[in-house]
């Protein structure tokens, strides 16, 4: 066999090696985005003398029909009978996702809840090239032909059930005696978010125990930061995926904004002006349906215990 040759036979075998490993990835990757996982976190935050309360924190559906584990498995969170819900968006990733995302949420839409939009409730993923994503946000501008998804049947099955709309507003809402201040942005990662500030109080509420809690979509740092100034007790959020794809014992790759990997998924703090204020970030629950995979980075909700102050 000549020198040449042999190069050739051993590229050939690396080449296919390559494939191999890459198929092997795709495989794994595929498998493990049904791999639904319940992150529980204990945060205390609540007013000396109160009762815990248990908020089930979803984001990143990513809903398209026919994903019957999906389906059982959000169904199956009721039974954790939570006293809040809290929804920060990219529930839909199919413009027929609407009515069937709703059905199965429907066991969770009779407990008291509040939500705001990802950029993925208001247009339809496009095909695009997965490296991209690996080199920094996705692409916030206009997109050619992209499709509108029908959010004002969603917000209205949401709303019809009583969860409340944050989308650049603020609210109040009464959970066994404790008031709960809501004030929640539109997508960041569309730049609309417009701050509402928080809910006024009144001579007959004032001097209760009150808990400030932002809700966002995509956690970009001048976000976080104005809300970390305003006195929020505490910021949930979504959109990073938790990177989506993860390297072992290193962590997410990517956060799709500017807020830092380490941060991309799980309970933190966030540092302004003096201020630290606890941060929940999930992971997700789904993926765009044209990058249907994940790796070391199981989807999730996320069951927060608030609890007194110490």
């Amino acid at each position: 066999m000549t020198a040449l040759a042999t190069v050739a036979r051993r590229a050939a075998l690396v080449a296919g090696l390559g494939a191999s490993a890459g198929a092997a990835a795709a495989a794994y990757g595929w498998w493990e985005k049904d791999q639904f996982v319940l992150r529980e976190e204990t945060v205390p935050i609540l007013p000396e003398g109160s009762e815990p309360l248990r908020v089930l924190h979803l984001s990143d559906i990513h809903f398209v029909p026919g994903q019957a584990a999906k389906v059982r498995w959000l169904a199956g969170l009721s039974e954790l009978e939570p006293d809040l819900v809290v929804n920060t968006g990219d529930n839909l990733s199919h413009p027929d996702a609407v009515l069937p995302l709703l059905d199965a949420l429907e066991p969770l839409l009779r407990f008291p809840g509040v939500f705001v939009p990802g950029s993925n409730d208001y247009y339809a993923p496009v095909r695009s090239n997965p490296a991209g994503y690996l080199l920094g946000p996705s692409n916030r501008k206009a997109v050619p032909r992209r499709v509108e998804l029908d959010w004002r049947r969603l917000f209205t099955g949401f709303g019809s059930a009583g969860w409340i709309n944050l989308t650049n507003r603020s609210q109040s809402l009464d959970l066994g005696g404790l008031r709960l201040d809501f004030s929640g942005v539109d997508d960041p990662h569309l730049r609309r978010e417009r701050y509402a500030g928080w809910p006024r109080s009144t001579a007959a509420d004032a001097g209760g125990p009150t808990v400030r809690v932002a809700v966002i979509h995509a956690p970009y740092q001048r976000v976080l930061d104005h809300f970390t100034d305003a006195g929020a007790d505490v910021i949930l959020a979504g959109h990073t995926h938790g990177g989506q794809i993860c390297l072992p014992f290193y962590g997410a790759l990517v956060s799709n904004c500017d807020l830092p990997t380490w941060r991309a998924k799980g309970l933190t703090e966030w540092e302004h002006g003096g201020r630290l204020v606890p941060l929940n970030v999930s992971g997700g629950i789904g993926t765009s349906r044209y990058a249907p995979i994940r790796i070391a980075c199981r989807p999730e909700a996320i069951m927060l215990t608030l609890t007194p102050r110490a």
